[in-house]
């Protein structure tokens, strides 16, 4: 439905732009693919580089505890015939408990990346959009389309490259 609307419109936009009594305006069309510019924009590096540093810490941790589970449940194992049956019963309950935790702590660290990385691209997202407006309006852009909603264009239209040059700009001052 996106789709549709977006190429109406940019049907529109041309029909308009094409009869010189509906328009004394030219039709400046502009394509950023914002995918590409949270990626390569240092502020999208810097963000990629914390989540990874924060991925390894939780790998650390759930590793360790993932060695504790083995070796409780070799060490189950090894004492399985010399053990009491209350004994094993109680190991076994031992083991149950850590291993739930050891999921507890695998949904949460999870949870803690993919909110940290929803944040992340959420703030740099908005920063770029704003540098997106404001390129828009200095240059005189009629319109600045989404890559992703467009099968195709030339590639002289797309502004990706001077959006994100515009953007780090922004960001060292």
């Amino acid at each position: 439905m996106k789709k549709i609307l977006v190429v109406t419109l940019l049907g529109l936009f041309m029909f308009a732009s094409s009869s010189a009594a509906l328009s004394a305006e030219t039709l400046k069309i502009g394509i950023i693919d914002l995918f590409k510019a949270l990626n390569e924009s240092d502020a999208g590096k810097r963000a990629k580089a914390d989540l990874e540093s924060l991925q390894k810490s939780k790998e650390v941790v759930i590793d360790e505890k993932k060695k504790n589970i083995e070796k409780l449940r070799a060490e189950i194992e090894k004492q399985a015939s010399i053990m009491s049956s209350e004994a094993r019963k109680t190991k076994q309950e031992e083991l149950e408990r850590v291993e739930r935790d050891f999921q507890r702590i695998v949904t949460d660290a999870n949870a803690e990346l993919q909110k940290k990385l929803r944040e992340l691209e959420s703030e740099i997202l908005k920063e770029l959009v704003e540098t997106v407006n404001k390129t828009g309006k200095e240059e005189g852009y009629s319109m600045i389309l989404e890559r992703r909603d467009i099968p195709y264009f030339n590639q002289a239209l797309d502004i990706t490259d001077k959006v994100i040059k515009k953007y780090n700009e922004s960001k060292k001052k």
